[in-house]
């Protein structure tokens, strides 16, 4: 084993290539599981008899676990070992997926799902803290970081891609299957390219209230927000749970104040810029992912595009947010990351600003791919550049907390994001249909505001992405250098 520090360029190595791409690849599969199965949800309704409030459960299951887990996984991964998190998480995934695809009926497919949510959220946190902490270089950080961002960016388009390609062929059962095959690769190789980190020493007790708190916290305040547009905003049930919600996560911040050994030490948020990318995450995610739900339902509804015709309609985007992640990594030596994050997150506001001006007689070359096209171009380069903004100067022993927290906001972002705008479609679409409106324009005027919120969102997101940590990768190795090796 030689020390990182006498590895010229540990990416130029073939090591280092194979273990880029293994842990783009469970990223990639981490986040495409929150979107593969959208395409395929009326093949499932229909084979299995599901109801509405039954169905959606098939997505907001993983997104219930995934997010209110993510900081358990996280610091589990920096307290037992990031190779062994990953590789209990990736077990988890395969043979959740593998029930999923057997699945006869809603208990087992929605429990396969919420299994799939808990495995990712170890698996995640975990290989970004790998990643952050085998590429120390400026330039190898940088380009590791920009292809695990184009990966996670990808991942959303490519899921509804692959879900309408997989519904259309062999069936949606294979949505599920698919995963088994890719987890047993992903398991074969990480004992050869992931090295052994040593468990660190726990001093104390470990934060079983802390842990407690923030879980069910974070899964109850996902799970109230993913209720609301059905139950009502101001109904009873989601008042309820949306206060108990913000108790348990206020106990949970006293708690980490309090105690000697913090699920989540507070002072990580000393670390200059890292609270600002966090709100940055999940204010685009809260603008950008709600965009794959309306415009696949207009494409689906109003264009009536086939499932998989939906899904081929993505790849041109996946594409694009592909080429510009790699792109924008190029400019951070020079720029920094602050200016590609601000321009990124506006660029993607006026993508989605111009797909709030769908028409209900409108055309896919026309009125859906240009904005579209813009949209990922700037989805390409603010997620690569604010992940590498938010593990700059993070200290190797908290990396997969710092990597826990930035996926959490992007989780809660998305869940948010699709709750409020849900709601605003709705509202809007019964208002037009009471005013006379044929159904087909009063669905379109719903998905037309709702788009235009996303925008606004992302624009929002630009400008919290002014207070963002402004790295060009060489400082970032003297603010957090690391003891682990890794093997050229």
């Amino acid at each position: 084993m030689q020390s990182s520090t006498e590895t010229p360029s540990y990416l130029a190595t073939r090591r280092g290539k194979l273990t880029l791409a293994l842990l783009c690849t469970v990223a990639f599969l981490d986040f495409v599981d929150g979107s593969i199965v959208n395409v395929a949800l009326p093949a499932i309704q229909r084979e299995l008899g599901l109801e509405v409030s039954t169905l959606q459960w098939v997505t907001s299951g993983y997104m219930l676990t995934y997010g209110g887990l993510m900081l358990l996984g996280g610091r589990l991964a920096d307290l037992l070992g990031r190779r062994r998190v990953l590789i209990a998480g990736t077990v988890l995934v395969a043979v959740a997926s593998a029930v999923g695809g057997f699945a006869e009926a809603a208990g087992p497919l929605i429990g396969a799902r919420l299994a799939q949510g808990v495995g990712a959220a170890l698996m995640l946190p975990a290989a970004l803290s790998i990643l952050t902490t085998s590429f120390r270089e400026g330039a190898d950080r940088n380009t590791a970081l920009s292809v695990w961002g184009g990966a996670a960016g990808l991942a959303s388009a490519a899921g509804v891609f692959l879900g309408g390609l997989l519904s259309e062929g062999p069936g949606w059962r294979w949505v599920f299957y698919v995963n088994t095959p890719v987890c047993v690769l992903v398991l074969a190789l990480v004992p050869m390219l992931i090295p052994n980190d040593r468990r660190n020493e726990i001093r104390g007790s470990f934060d079983v209230l802390g842990t407690a708190l923030a879980t069910a916290g974070l899964m109850l305040l996902v799970y109230g927000l993913v209720q609301a547009p059905e139950h009502g905003w101001g109904s009873m049930r989601t008042i309820v749970t949306l206060a108990a919600a913000a108790a348990l996560l206020i106990g949970f911040v006293v708690n980490e104040r309090r105690t000697a050994d913090p699920l989540v030490p507070l002072s990580i948020f000393r670390i200059r810029g890292l609270a600002a990318a966090n709100l940055t995450h999940l204010t685009i995610a809260a603008g950008m992912l709600a965009m794959f739900f309306f415009v696949t339902l207009y494409m689906q509804s109003v264009l009536g595009f086939g499932e998989l015709q939906a899904g081929n309609a993505y790849l041109p985007i996946s594409l694009t947010i592909g080429i510009a992640a790699g792109l924008a990594a190029k400019l951070f030596p020079r720029w920094g990351t602050r200016p590609v994050i601000v321009g990124g997150a506006a660029i993607c506001g006026l993508g989605l600003i111009m797909l709030s001006r769908i028409p209900a007689d409108g055309s896919y070359a026309t009125d859906v791919l240009p904005g579209m096209l813009v949209m990922a171009v700037g989805a390409g380069c603010v997620f690569v550049a604010n992940t590498t903004a938010a593990n700059a100067g993070v200290p190797a022993e908290q990396a997969g907390l710092a990597a826990a927290l930035l996926n959490t906001s992007q989780q809660i972002g998305g869940a948010i994001g699709i709750a409020i705008l849900t709601a605003v479609a709705t509202t809007r679409t019964t208002a037009q249909l009471a005013a006379g409106q044929a159904p087909l324009e009063a669905m379109t005027s719903g998905f037309q505001r709702a788009l235009l919120i996303g925008g606004l969102l992302a624009l929002a997101a630009a400008v919290l992405g002014m207070w963002t940590a402004d790295s060009r990768g060489e400082q970032d190795n003297k603010q957090a250098p690391s003891t682990d090796t890794v093997a050229a």
